[in-house]
């Protein structure tokens, strides 16, 4: 077994793929975006994984038994470069970890994560990485056909929701902490946004 990289000194301009990154180790987790490197957020604060974890359980419940996964960061989604079409480990250049994803073609599993477009993800908003979640990953989801993404902003109290039709992003209506949030493309899964919340 080949010997992983210690702390290697990347060069920000250059263009990397999965392949690279199964060869690092890095003391910080890291995404892979279109080829170029974003170092994630120091550890998440404790408001920030208290949602995961409240999100995790109404996902993990509503899924059970069924024929789609809950996964939760660290767990890695490439997505395949839709130019060459190939899911060799240098052919890929999207490598990212979403705070929580549902996948329900489980020929995308495999024992390093996923590999192509879950069915939703959702992303909590941190600082620092607004513009990262609101643009280059909404891009990129949108590019790649995830077809329901949800933005959770905790400082607002407000999810954002985004959903995939003729390959274009169609925003929804935010949703507060008095409303019921509502999956479109699992109209049976359904929760009060105020209990997501809650401290």
């Amino acid at each position: 077994m080949e010997n992983k990289v210690e702390e290697p000194i990347l060069d920000y301009d250059k263009t990397y793929t999965y392949a690279d990154y199964l060869q690092w180790r890095f003391k910080e987790r890291i995404e892979i975006l279109k080829g170029k490197v974003f170092k994630m957020s120091p550890a998440p604060s404790r408001t920030h994984q208290k949602i995961v974890s409240q999100l995790s359980r109404v996902f993990l419940n509503h899924f059970h038994k069924s024929n789609c996964e809950v996964y939760m960061a660290p767990f890695d989604v490439r997505l395949i470069d839709k130019r060459k079409n190939s899911t060799k480990d240098e052919d890929i250049i999207n490598v990212f970890q979403p705070d929580i994803c549902v996948i329900c073609d489980r020929d995308k599993l495999d024992i390093r994560g996923c590999i192509g477009a879950p069915d939703l993800i959702i992303e909590i908003l941190s600082p620092g990485n607004s513009k990262k979640e609101m643009k280059n990953k909404y891009e990129l989801y949108e590019e790649n056909g995830v077809k329901e993404y949800w933005i959770v902003d905790y400082h607002e109290k407000v999810i954002y929701r985004f959903v995939l039709i003729d390959d274009i992003y169609i925003g929804l209506k935010p949703l507060i902490e008095e409303e019921t949030a509502t999956s479109t493309i699992f109209p049976d899964l359904s929760f009060n946004v105020g209990e997501i919340f809650e401290d």
